[in-house]
């Protein structure tokens, strides 16, 4: 997953996420890709369309 530079780390996308990969800091995100199933429910969930594939 890439996030882009607009990203307001505002929590969304690890609230959503089902298997708890995504952990939000003040300044940064912290992914576990190789546990990952690519859902999308993260991407879909982000207000400001700052993460990717």
């Amino acid at each position: 997953m890439k996030v882009k530079e607009w990203c307001m780390f505002c929590g969304e996308c690890a609230g959503v996420c089902p298997r708890n990969l995504i952990e939000v800091r003040e300044t940064s995100i912290r992914f576990s890709e190789d546990r990952c199933k690519e859902c999308n429910i993260c991407i879909d969930a982000c207000p400001v369309r700052a993460l990717e594939r």
